[in-house]
């Protein structure tokens, strides 16, 4: 396996925006990028009530709060959007489109492999934009990360 550092997210406006590439093949990505089981083995925990656009469900780690999620768009294989809660408090108890924020995932296929570019958006709509779009830019990287050695790991 090549070692390769991939850039770390980066804040545009009012959105957040990584590219990676992923030595593995797009079909591969696309599934552990929409399928609750193989989300859960990289990202949080998440349980939807099916595949699919209009999917709803949560979205959690380990010592913190489930946040409700809903899958916003699905186009096999390439696009997947979901929209999900991130204000502190009061935390909804279903997605709040006021005060939830959508991060797109878009698969192209690379050399050896795929090109994974995730943009968050809507952080406009929050209590402190700023703060919340240095937390997800950090998380962005880490999540990726962990999707980068899940995949090329068992590739």
């Amino acid at each position: 396996m090549e070692n390769r550092q991939n850039p770390h997210a980066v804040i545009d406006g009012f959105s957040v925006r990584r590219t990676i590439h992923i030595d593995a093949p797009p079909e591969k990505v696309w599934r552990t990028v929409t399928e609750p089981e193989l989300i859960s083995q990289w990202f949080g925990q998440i349980v939807l009530d099916r595949v699919g656009a209009g999917a709803l469900g949560t979205i959690g780690w380990p010592g913190e709060r489930r946040v409700p999620i809903r899958v916003e768009t699905f186009d096999p294989p390439t696009t997947v959007s979901y929209r999900w809660c991130n204000e502190e408090d009061p935390l909804p108890e279903t997605v709040d489109e006021q005060r939830s924020t959508v991060f797109t995932f878009t698969l192209e296929a690379a050399s050896a492999g795929t090109r994974l570019t995730v943009v968050e958006t809507g952080f406009e709509r929050t209590g402190d934009p700023d703060q919340l779009m240095a937390d997800h830019r950090g998380g962005w990287d880490e999540e990726l990360d962990k999707l980068v050695v899940l995949l090329e790991g068992n590739s």
